[in-house]
């Protein structure tokens, strides 16, 4: 094996990258990032930068990563531009200050960017991989992401084995890239069990500048312990859906479930797993997360099909350690057919998302603070809302301590429209928006979901544009919350005579 191919130390690979290179990284969440040529990237970047020269990469990854990646380049200044999602503190405030050009993408689409020249393509690609052949056949580790697209596209790959991987991970993954507009046909996947490509993600030799052996675990955080409020959000997402099923508005032997990142994602799938009026489930999803293999122990969750396997490191050495049990339950895709809208519609998925915050006619914004301040980035949640049985949103009414409302007048960023918002959860409630005028579904979501603090506040901003038309929305006002919200530090001081003359 290693007269085939060049195996060297990370400096040694980094050594490869020079300024103004664009890098793609396989990987999709810390799930599957490569971690140690990353860090020597940057390391390079600094010194770079102490010599007064110049150095910044282009980087596309699947979605966020470790902090061996986006953190260590961030912090070494050394990025240029980035798509798509992230979630890193110091990445985020890289792009907000402006140092990061960055543009938001939902996540099917970004291998179609590539492959079809809407954006430029990667000079290198650089994959985490746990076993590789003589004939450039690789195991890819716990993610898949932008891995078959970049691979095929780069002028040359970086591969960096992950020994912490078990090569017994071959079989888990499904790589699989349909073909180009006009020769592209159905994607012919009908459950989410169905398998359509290959196990392996086959690579042109000669692209693969060399080898760099590690033995690192991911870099995925634990999830918070579930509190009062994403109990009640979760067992609210259950009752809904356990109602829904007995009104045979579900098939009775239920649909496949698309659900989230991050705490409240796992809080409900927990909820979900412990309503016995809804039958043991599948998904297809994009991240698998630790509430998945939980309830897939209790028979609860029959199969997950995913892009990531994002759990605790505790849950991950659990999964390797029982590979032969999770075998026949687990599959990993590039994200372009893990978030397709055409399978999301064809196999009537739920998906439920969360928001960073609603407004009382149902739109939602799942990435700007105030409008402007990127948060994460928009991920999957419009590959899958717009093309769902039926999408919902989960979110704490309130932030800060009672001093931000999740639901306000009007979003200040809008990413998923009224029109595809079909329910709304909070810890409060469910309204159900199905069917309902702007002005019946901001009733149902002041009373149903809204925090008790702030619904007179509503209603009163509600009375304000009652005459303005068949959306009653007041321009003047429809900001005043967040407009007081950075004056005073709490939404709770509106007046909305401040706001009106």
């Amino acid at each position: 094996m290693k007269q085939a191919f060049r195996f060297m130390s990370a400096d040694e690979a980094a050594a490869f990258i020079n300024n103004g290179d664009i890098v793609g990284f396989s990987g999709f969440t810390a799930a599957g990032c490569p971690k140690d040529v990353p860090t020597a990237i940057a390391k390079r970047a600094t010194a770079f930068h102490n010599e007064g020269k110049e150095f910044k990469i282009g980087m596309y990854t699947g979605a966020s990563t470790g902090d061996s990646l986006d953190g260590a380049l961030a912090r070494a200044k050394a990025v240029s531009f980035r798509t798509p999602y992230q979630s890193n503190k110091d990445m985020r405030n890289a792009l907000n200050s402006g140092e990061v050009a960055y543009y938001d993408l939902h996540l099917s689409a970004l291998a179609l960017s590539l492959r079809y020249g809407f954006i430029t393509p990667p000079k290198f690609a650089i994959l985490e991989i746990c076993d590789l052949t003589p004939e450039g056949e690789v195991v890819l580790t716990a993610g898949v992401g932008i891995s078959p697209t970049i691979a095929n596209l780069a002028e040359h790959i970086i591969l960096e084995w992950n020994h912490y991987h078990p090569k017994e991970l071959n079989g888990f993954h499904d790589i699989y890239e349909a073909s180009n507009p006009p020769s592209r046909r159905e994607i012919p996947i009908y459950k989410p069990s169905d398998r359509i490509g290959t196990t392996t993600l086959k690579l042109d030799p000669k692209k693969i500048l060399c080898v760099v052996e590690t033995n690192q675990m991911d870099e995925v955080g634990g999830f918070t312990p579930v509190d009062d409020v994403t109990a009640r959000i979760g067992e609210n997402v259950a009752a809904f859906l356990a109602s829904e099923l007995k009104k045979n508005r579900i098939p009775k032997e239920f649909l496949p479930l698309q659900s989230g990142v991050g705490n409240i994602a796992n809080a409900v799938l927990a909820s979900l797993g412990e309503n016995k009026d809804i039958p043991a489930f599948e998904m297809y999803t994009e991240v698998i997360q630790d509430s998945v293999i939980d309830l897939m122990k209790q028979g609860r969750v029959k199969f997950a099909s995913g892009c990531s396997l994002t759990v605790s490191p505790e849950v991950l050495k659990e999964v390797y350690g029982n590979l032969d049990f999770f075998r026949d339950k687990i599959v990993l895709r590039p994200q372009e057919i893990s978030n397709s809208p055409e399978i999301a519609r064809r196999l009537g998925l739920i998906s439920i998302n969360t928001a960073l915050e609603a407004d009382i006619f149902g739109n939602v914004n799942s990435t700007h603070v105030l409008g402007s301040k990127m948060m994460n980035g928009i991920g999957g949640s419009g590959d899958f809302t717009r093309n769902a049985y039926f999408s919902i949103f989960t979110t704490p009414s309130t932030a800060k301590g009672g001093k931000i409302s999740a639901i306000v007048p009007m979003v200040s960023h809008n990413d998923h429209s009224e029109h595809s918002v079909k329910v709304l959860i909070t810890e409060h409630g469910i309204a159900d928006l199905r069917g309902k005028s702007p002005i019946q579904r901001a009733h149902l979501i002041i009373e149903n979901c809204v925090d008790p603090a702030y619904r007179q506040l509503m209603y009163d901003y509600l009375k304000l544009g009652e005459k303005n038309g068949h959306t009653p929305i007041n321009l003047a006002a429809g900001f005043g919350m967040h407009l007081q919200f950075a004056k005073s530090g709490n939404m709770l001081d509106t007046k909305w005579e401040d706001y009106t003359e």
